[in-house]
């Protein structure tokens, strides 16, 4: 059975792994390594969409109200989720060994992927971007909160 179709009597065709670890670096948030390795009928790759999509409103939402609006954090969170899950991917499937690789992605094609130190920058980046990414929102979002909290315990007394 090829993971791409899922259909046993249809040639399974190459999956890079530089390619995937890309795909999730850059559009993790999107779901794009997903449907690349496995197809549009992918809910995996469907859900990171949706978060993608209500992690763009949130923004939207947010901007618009100077990071006061409830609404635009929680659409905010599956936006944060899916973008990290993505990068987390980036790092899984970078780290992972050509041969596990070709196991599982490129069993029955003829051609076999090696990786090379593309996939161990792409790896490295994904790490740096993705901590940085969370340490900013866990300020921006406590920065926020504390901000809040401090409006409304000077608005008591």
């Amino acid at each position: 059975m090829t993971p791409a179709t899922g259909n046993p009597s249809l040639p399974a065709s190459f999956k890079s792994k530089t390619l995937t670890t890309l795909l999730a670096c850059v559009g993790g948030l999107l779901g794009l390594h997903r449907f690349y390795l496995y197809g549009k009928r992918d809910p995996y790759g469907w859900l990171h969409l949706l978060g993608g999509a209500l992690g763009l409103a949130g923004l939207v939402v947010l901007t618009g109200s100077q990071l006061a609006s409830l609404t635009g954090w929680l659409l905010v969170l599956p936006g944060d989720v899916s973008l990290l899950a993505g990068f987390l991917a980036a790092i899984v499937y970078g780290l992972r060994p050509d041969d596990k690789w070709n196991a599982q992605f490129n069993a029955t094609s003829p051609i076999k992927s090696r990786s090379g130190w593309i996939a161990v920058l792409l790896v490295i980046a994904s790490l740096f971007i993705g901590a940085c990414v969370l340490m900013g929102g866990l300020a921006l979002g406590f920065q926020t909160y504390f901000e809040h909290q401090a409006g409304l315990s000077g608005s008591l007394s």
